[in-house]
């Protein structure tokens, strides 16, 4: 039984599918004007992972992740550049893509573009002005009525009377409330636009994701996530849309990551501490940055620091160290550890637990070969190599993971002969000589892991 927490009701619910044996999930994809940076990489990979154990526990999972290529952001940094909008958006897909399969997320079901839903969010529109929750003032604009959705602030649990109290005086005067939402913004003759009955304009970024799940999903489906900042205004904001336009239950369980902090600070540009994907692929290893980010809940708050990237490097070492040499068989059953990650997992996919599972098949792989068990050491790398999977860890060939980070300027001979004479200097009781060659080996790029079975590297 796979228990969620669900932050409409705020506390851990049973999961039940609304047509058992299938999951329909809509997750907020990027606005494609920059490159993605760490926050997204943690949405990405927190529900690539629940994707990956829904399927692994049999469900048949149509995930849906949409990408905004028209929004104020994207028209802006294309006039700064001096181009063409679909190009800067072209160019930041790609770059998204790449991202996201060099930290092994698998690609969703259907990856819808709102610029190819106009006609969907223009229907969408007509549906909440007939039903007298949305209104449309001169000069194009189109406004949703927040006061005819009684429920508004359910999910934030933010009181509307409050947002209205709160808001600037110097709201549009074409509002009828400061709490009201944008869903067409009326374009200027040289912007870019698309036709509609209030005349040209684009869609409001809100009214996007509630016309494009609803296309991909219908009107009503099991599990909405996205990053902690969409809470409020955007997914307050499609719950209103939507249950206004079909009269349904919009979402059953909505899921919402953590945020992620740098050095105990918040992530910002303002603060110098904001870093894009793939500027930390440069310096550390795509599959330790997704070990980095899967070690902790997806709902905790994620620090960030070189510290960190270094310790996951560490454990992930730890893992690989224990599957070298060895020869995985393929497992019938995944035993006592495949019950302890699933108990793990089926506690709101609680993969800091589930890595600790695979820690213990480790620490039993080792056991097994100084026991000379080579046949019970294959089958429990067979079940690390499974459950690993399950996370988007631990796929790559051993040498691979050590050696696979391109030749450098040291041979494999030459590091292993550094290596050796560090051993030396080690048993001669020469630790200065030691650590002047592990850190030779580090100014190469070479990382050293000392444990109890020997000294592995692996290249930075």
């Amino acid at each position: 039984m796979i228990r969620i927490h669900n932050t409409l009701t705020q506390r851990k619910e049973e999961f039940k599918p609304i047509t058992p044996g299938k999951v329909g999930m809509y997750v907020c994809g990027m606005t494609v004007y920059d490159y993605c940076h760490l926050g997204h990489a943690r949405v990405l990979v927190a529900f690539d992972v629940i994707t990956r154990y829904l399927r692994h526990c049999g469900y048949e999972v149509h995930y849906v992740r949409n990408i905004t290529d028209i929004d104020d952001k994207i028209l802006r940094r294309a006039d700064e550049n001096g181009e063409v909008y679909t190009d800067l958006t072209e160019r930041m897909i790609v770059a998204m893509h790449e991202d996201a399969a060099r930290l092994g997320v698998l690609p969703p079901t259907e990856e819808p573009r709102a610029t190819a839903h106009i006609a969907d969010i223009i229907r969408l529109i007509d549906v909440l002005i007939d039903k007298g929750h949305a209104y449309a003032v001169d000069g194009g604009d189109v406004y949703f009525a927040v006061d005819t959705f009684p429920e508004y602030g359910k999910l934030s649990k933010k009181k509307l009377e409050d947002l209205v109290a709160g808001a600037r005086v110097d709201v549009q005067q074409a509002k009828r409330s400061p709490a009201d939402f944008a869903l067409w913004k009326a374009a200027a003759a040289d912007e870019v636009s698309w036709e509609s009955p209030w005349g040209p304009g684009r869609p409001g970024w809100h009214i996007e994701c509630s016309a494009m799940s609803a296309s991909c999903l219908g009107d009503t489906f099991d599990i909405h996530g996205g990053g902690p900042d969409l809470l409020f205004p955007h997914h307050e904001n499609e719950i209103a849309q939507s249950e206004c336009a079909s009269g349904q239950t919009f979402v059953h369980t909505w899921m919402h990551a953590g945020a992620i902090r740098v050095n105990k600070e918040k992530m910002s540009k303002s603060l110098g501490n904001f870093f894009t994907i793939r500027e930390i692929l440069d310096k550390y290893p795509a599959e330790v940055v997704r070990y980095f980010l899967v070690s902790s809940h997806y709902r905790s708050q994620v620090d960030y620091s070189e510290d960190s990237l270094v310790e996951a490097g560490r454990s992930l070492t730890r893992l690989y160290h224990a599957l070298r040499g060895v020869a995985p068989v393929a497992p019938e059953a995944l035993g006592e550890a495949g019950q302890r990650f699933a108990e793990a997992m089926n506690d709101d996919f609680n993969t800091a637990g589930a890595i600790a599972v695979l820690h213990r098949v480790a620490n039993d792989i080792n056991q097994h070969r100084r026991e000379g068990r080579d046949a019970e050491a294959a089958q429990a790398a067979g079940v690390l190599k499974r459950l690993g999977d399950v996370l988007g860890l631990l796929q790559q060939d051993p040498e691979a993971f050590f050696h696979g980070g391109g030749e450098g300027d040291l041979s494999a001979d030459e590091i292993e002969a550094r290596i050796q004479a560090r051993a030396e200097a080690r048993k001669n009781r020469d630790f200065a000589g030691a650590d002047r060659i592990r850190d030779e080996l580090l100014a190469h790029g070479v990382i050293l892991d000392d444990s109890r079975e020997g000294t592995s590297w692996r290249r930075g």
